[in-house]
Parts: structure tokens; C-alpha cells; sequence
């Protein structure tokens, strides 16, 4: 049915105090708005001012010192652009640290998830005394890398530590843990699989409490052997943890830096020096801050590219 002019005449003046009341309520709204976004900046007004000092600044400082020659106190004086980095890339003694750097992460994470889990799956069954292997499992937890550094020192003593009374006893060999290249590596990478166990045991501990008893169940009413429900029960549940422990101790591998320095200072010949320990001794003991802030980039790319690389290839087969 056609509406009437008189209809319409009457109409629009509502709709323009409805239109009105709208405008009004969303320029009310907007105001809060504004207003909230004041008080977030408050807030986090403190935490970018530390971040900012912190972290932002020394990163873009960084990133200008490694395009200068600096001198011994780290002043620039001479801009070279990407000569300190392609140096760096062609230096043998660089490359070398390179590869021992991944030798050693590559080493500690795969050992560290491997056991962690392992232990974490063993002190899962239900058993007479195994609150005292929870405790034994995670108790490193609590210690610090000077301690776990002179303990591991005394073990690996060539006259008088543990392993050393051992060989005698059994009439063999002596090794040069801490003297031999490869014996060294050996060890530094023994203790901070042990540093690092206690966090990964209790997260992966925690995963696997919280995987539901019935998958277990049906599966032992369908005659599932204990190791095929671990592959296909076990690891598929906890798989998004298994992804964030191991992003978290590949990291901590490249940036491994107090047992190095308390144990071996990178020696013997170079065989332990990682980027880390060889960004701190450029800088503090070579005095060569443009180098070091070279090598601290090269790093931080490299490590944000095996994260990137991880996410690629193993975020595809998490079960969330």
C-alpha cells in the first residue's frame, strides 16, 4: 500500500532524532574510548620507558656500532658499513665457533627433551617411592650455574674427581675431560643437559599428568602395548608442550655463556668458545665493541631463524 506524503512528512523527523541519539551515543562511546586508551598508556607508560632504556635502545645501538671500526672504549670513529660483518663470515676462527655453537645446541636440546621426557614418563607411573624421583628429577632446578659449575669441575677432575677414581678403579684409560677438545665439549654439554633437565622434566611432567586416563583405558581394553600408547597416545596429547620446550632449549643453547666461562673459557683451543662467550671476550677482553656488536646480530638472526625454521616444521604436527 502507497504511503501518504503526510505519513513521510511525519516520519523524518523522528528518524533525524533517531540519527541524532546515534551520533551522540557513538561520540560518547568514542570519548570512553580515548579516555581508556589514556589510562592504558599510564599504565604501560613504565614498562615501554624500560624496555625503551633497556632493550630497544642497546638493540639499535648495537645494530650502529657493528657499521664502525670503535676504539677501546667503544666510541665509533671510522664508518665501514658491512665490512666487520663479511670479515666475520670469512674468518676461519669465526666459522669454527660457528659450528661448535651448533654442535653444542643441536646436542643439548635433543639430549635434554629426550631425557626430560623419559623421566617425566617414568616418574608418571604410579609406583611405591616415586614422589622422592619427582623431587630427585627437578631439584636442579634450584641450582645456580657457579654451584653446578664447581660441582661438575670436581667430578670431572683429572686426579682427583669422581670420574677419574672411577677409571683408575677399573684400570682404565685416563680422559682429559676439561684438556681434550672433544672430551670438553663432551662435558660442558653433560653439564647443561643436567642444568637444564629439572625445568623440562616438570613441564613435561605436568603435560603428561594432564592427558586423560580414559585414552589409557580404552586403549589397554584393546590390547595396546605400553609403547605404542607413549607414540600415539602420550606424545600426540602433549605435543604442544613438547613444541614450546623445545624452542625454549634451543634459545637457551645459543645463549649458553656461565658454565662456558666457569668451566673451560672456551678452551681447550677454541673448542668450546661459543658465539656468546666469543661475543663477551671480543668486547671486554679484545676491546673490539664493533666486532662483538657484529657478532651479537649475527647471532640474534640466526637464532630467529631456527625459531622460524622450528614453527615451519614442527607446528604442523602439534595436536592442539
Amino acid at each position: 500500500m502507497l504511503k501518504s506524503p503526510a505519513s513521510d512528512s511525519t516520519s523524518a523527523p523522528i528518524n533525524r532524532a533517531e540519527t541524532k541519539a546515534k551520533i551522540e551515543a557513538s561520540e560518547k562511546a568514542f570519548s570512553l574510548n580515548a579516555k581508556d586508551k589514556y589510562y592504558a598508556l599510564l599504565f604501560l607508560g613504565p614498562s615501554l620507558l624500560i624496555l625503551g632504556i633497556f632493550i630497544f635502545y642497546p638493540m639499535f645501538k648495537t645494530l650502529y656500532l657493528s657499521l664502525f671500526l670503535t676504539n677501546t672504549v667503544g666510541k665509533p670513529t671510522v664508518f665501514v658499513g658491512l665490512s666487520n660483518y663479511i670479515n666475520l663470515l670469512t674468518s676461519a676462527d669465526y666459522l669454527n665457533s660457528l659450528a661448535v655453537t651448533m654442535v653444542y645446541v643441536l646436542a643439548v636440546t635433543a639430549l635434554t627433551i629426550a631425557l626430560g621426557l623419559l623421566l617425566a614418563s617414568l616418574a608418571s607411573k604410579k609406583i611405591a617411592g616415586i614422589g622422592f624421583f619427582r623431587t630427585l628429577f627437578s631439584s636442579t632446578m634450584g641450582v645456580s650455574v657457579s654451584v653446578a659449575a664447581i660441582f661438575w669441575l670436581f667430578i670431572f677432575n683429572p686426579s682427583t674427581g669422581f670420574l677419574s677414581l672411577i677409571s683408575t678403579w677399573l684400570h682404565l684409560p685416563a680422559i682429559g675431560w676439561l684438556t681434550d677438545p672433544t672430551w670438553a665439549m663432551v662435558a660442558v654439554i653433560i653439564t647443561t643437559v643436567w642444568m637444564n633437565l629439572g625445568f623440562t622434566f616438570l613441564i613435561l611432567f605436568g603435560a603428561i599428568q594432564s592427558v586423560p586416563t580414559t585414552l589409557y583405558e580404552a586403549a589397554s581394553i584393546e590390547g595396546a602395548s605400553s609403547r605404542f600408547q607413549f607414540f600415539h597416545i602420550t606424545i600426540p596429547s602433549i605435543s604442544p608442550t613438547l613444541f614450546f620446550v623445545s624452542i625454549v632449549t634451543l634459545i637457551d643453547g645459543f645463549k649458553s655463556f656461565g658454565l662456558i666461562d666457569l668451566m673451560t673459557k672456551g678452551g681447550p683451543t677454541n673448542a668450546t668458545n661459543m658465539l656468546v662467550y666469543r661475543i663477551y671476550k671480543d668486547a671486554f677482553y679484545s676491546g673490539n665493541f664493533a666486532q662483538a656488536s657484529a657478532e651479537a646480530l649475527i647471532l640474534t638472526v640466526i637464532i630467529a631463524l631456527f625459531t622460524l625454521l622450528q614453527f615451519k616444521v614442527l607446528e604442523k604436527r602439534v595436536n592442539y
